[in-house]
């Protein structure tokens, strides 16, 4: 093979590698702490994509009215739990206060903010902003909906639960966006040579961000107390609630994080590669191998997670291509 080719394919791997290594550490963070198998994981990809996408063309992101309606769907699960159990009648005022603000105030919001600017020329940092704030909250809107309510339920019951999200959310993504595919601007048109080898400033950007990323998770569940609630939660459900720690509220900040770096995926690899509705499905389960070659977590959650391990899972599946 010709020297400059096999520097083309390698930088090519790095790339998308780096993108698969920040799913495979979704996925493994999200069974760690749930037990979930989280195949919906590339449904926020795409959304993220194309939800940028959509901003970019001066359109208004039909996400928005998903997560209004994700927020209201939670709004009446609270509701109908908070009336079945009269020991949590106390403090009924302040918790309605609560969910209001949570599931119908801040979607209304977010569609507010978003219905005034998107005709609007907005900056890159300000679209990629806006996108994910439409995009991140979905990820514990779901887990609040889907999976809060059979939480210690069998690993078989979750994975069948994750294929049915899975299937919802490709169907939304079609009705939402259609069968057209879209592909963003990117961050920067800069062309750096090295020899003979061409390397794209959008590359530098993907491959700087996981890095980035990476690191800055290792600090947070080494560092911080959330990030050590998730890890104890991890390691033992049952010993996590005997010292105080909320599973309910790690499970949604698992969720939460999954999401981000989903959309954040997505909004990376969209000026690469056109993202169709259903191209998150694909690019997932990549970074669903990436997450069993390299952690072990998937196959061995007894053993808990361990961001020394799992922040390793780094720019594998060289060669391959989106």
């Amino acid at each position: 093979m010709d020297l400059s080719i096999a520097a083309i394919l390698a930088q090519d791997g790095i790339t998308t590698g780096a993108i698969y290594a920040l799913l495979a550490l979704a996925l493994v963070l999200v069974f760690s702490v749930t037990r979930v198998i989280f195949i919906p994981q590339g449904e926020f990809v795409s959304y993220g994509a194309l939800t940028l996408a959509a901003l970019q063309t001066q359109k208004f992101p039909a996400t928005c009215w998903l997560l209004m309606a994700m927020g209201a769907a939670c709004f009446v699960v609270e509701i109908a739990g908070l009336m079945r159990h009269p020991e949590r009648r106390r403090h009924a005022a302040r918790t309605l206060v609560m969910l209001v603000g949570k599931y119908l105030l801040f979607p209304i919001a977010v569609y507010a903010l978003t219905q005034g600017v998107f005709l609007h020329p907005l900056p890159m940092i300000a679209q990629i902003a806006l996108t994910l704030l439409i995009v991140i909250p979905m990820g514990p809107f779901v887990y609040r909906l889907a999976y809060e309510p059979i939480a210690e339920a069998t690993t078989l019951l979750l994975l069948i639960v994750a294929v049915a999200v899975h299937f919802a959310m490709v169907g939304l993504g079609l009705v939402m966006f259609g069968a057209e595919g879209s592909r963003t601007t990117a961050f920067s048109d800069a062309t750096f040579n090295l020899g003979t080898l061409s390397i794209s400033g959008q590359s530098l950007w993907v491959v700087g961000t996981a890095v980035v990323l990476i690191g800055g998770l290792y600090l947070y569940f080494d560092r911080s107390i959330s990030g050590k609630a998730l890890r104890a939660t991890s390691v033992n459900r049952l010993g996590a609630r005997l010292v105080g720690i909320g599973t309910t509220q790690a499970g949604r900040l698992a969720f939460t994080l999954a999401a981000g770096l989903g959309a954040l995926c997505g909004i990376l690899v969209a000026p690469l590669t056109t993202i169709y509705y259903d191209s998150g499905f694909l690019i997932g389960l990549k970074g669903f191998v990436g997450a069993i070659r390299r952690s072990g977590q998937l196959s061995a959650g007894s053993r808990g997670f361990d961001p020394r391990r799992s922040s390793g899972v780094v720019f594998v599946v060289l060669g391959e291509r989106l």
